[in-house]
């Protein structure tokens, strides 16, 4: 046996016929002519579309495997030449090329539509709690007067004439391979089979016209910048009255004028002045479930944070809430009159042997009451 044909795939003896195909397309991209005009490598060629003429062949394998040739006895090619059988499997090096055999006939004139995408801007409070938004979008739709078939109304679609409703056109052209088919798209009907004589005057053939439509959203509770709705079927109806893609509604949040929001926890700061954080007090707040009331202990510095549980924005997956972390900053006057900086000293005075943060020494409650009122005087 002159020449080893598993050798020259390099595939094994017990090869299956995948791997068999495998090992040649994988060969015939290195090998190709088109890609590697070098004479040896022509010859490597040669060689490799001669072993998977056989391989590929049960009953050439079967004939090569008990000691004969099989391409003299059938009249092929063999290793010196390419006949009409040398290249009986054409496909199979487009595919080597191109991943996969080319899809015969014509194409459809029906495909589906893009997806579309709509920016929707909402409030805190709808983003925590959920809420229903009118949208309006212009899109694509079938168009009414030809019901997308794209001709004119009495008239239809007609067979192409130069392809015969195949959808493309062959031709033959002679190389040192022998003589190659090849195919191509018809280019008078671009692949369709068949062509439209007379379109329709509302969306010139294309079987779709642009419309704007009003549609209803559900916003759930807890979306947050970013975040995408999908409305299956809502998008861009596709050429030829083909079905529609999707819609997507992209939710950005607008800034809020007190709270700032990190994930599902809402934060604010209030300000209050140095008596009020040392005496304590109760400070107004408006949140998203109305006014509460915070409760400011006696000795609260500044850069203290006080959480409100469950006041913070809905979980979009599972039950609950965030937070609401209200930040407190003190108020230090830049300013003092002549009665106020009298009190400050005489409490510093007393401080000197001051007592953990938040309890008072005898003399200082007093003190710090007559600093309030001396302060909310002013």
């Amino acid at each position: 046996m002159a020449t080893d044909y598993y050798a020259v795939l390099g595939v094994r003896r017990d090869a299956s016929q995948d791997e068999i195909k495998k090992a040649f397309r994988r060969l015939a991209r290195e090998l190709h002519p088109d890609v590697n005009p070098d004479p040896k490598t022509q010859e490597r060629f040669k060689e490799i579309n001669a072993a998977y003429e056989v391989l590929s062949d049960p009953q050439k394998k079967q004939v090569y495997d008990l000691g004969g040739d099989p391409l003299s006895q059938s009249g092929g090619a063999g290793a010196g030449g390419f006949g009409a059988g040398g290249f009986g499997n054409f496909s199979d090096i487009m595919d080597a090329f191109f991943g996969t055999a080319s899809q015969r006939g014509p194409r459809s004139r029906t495909r589906r539509g893009q997806d579309a995408m709509i920016r929707l801007e909402i409030e805190l409070s709808e983003a925590a709690f959920g809420t229903t938004k009118d949208i309006q979008v212009d899109t694509a739709v079938v168009c009414t007067t030809c019901s997308g078939e794209g001709a004119a109304p009495g008239t239809s679609a007609q067979t192409c004439d130069m392809c015969r409703g195949r959808g493309e056109v062959s031709q033959v052209t002679r190389s040192f391979l022998g003589q190659v088919m090849t195919s191509r798209p018809c280019p008078q009907c671009q692949g369709f089979g068949t062509v439209v004589p007379t379109p329709c005057p509302e969306c010139a053939g294309d079987g779709r016209v642009r419309s704007r439509r009003t549609l209803t959203v559900k916003i759930p509770a807890g979306v947050d910048n970013g975040t995408r709705i999908q409305l299956a079927g809502e998008g861009e109806v596709g050429p030829g009255g083909g079905p529609a893609g999707d819609l997507y509604v992209e939710i950005h949040e607008l800034p809020h004028p007190v709270f700032q929001r990190r994930g599902d926890d809402l934060h604010c700061t209030v300000t209050i002045p140095m008596t009020a954080g040392a005496l304590g007090t109760k400070v107004p707040l408006e949140t998203l479930d109305g006014m509460e009331e915070v409760d400011i202990r006696p000795g609260t510095q500044s850069g203290q944070s006080i959480p409100l549980h469950g006041r913070g924005v809905t979980h979009l997956r599972g039950g609950g809430r965030g937070d609401l972390i209200v930040h407190v900053e003190v108020m230090t006057p830049s300013k003092l009159d002549a009665e106020q900086e009298r009190l400050l000293r005489e409490l510093a005075k007393l401080r000197g042997e001051e007592r953990p943060t938040g309890q008072f020494q005898p003399g200082q409650q007093g003190l710090f009451s007559r600093l309030k009122d001396a302060f909310n005087g002013r």
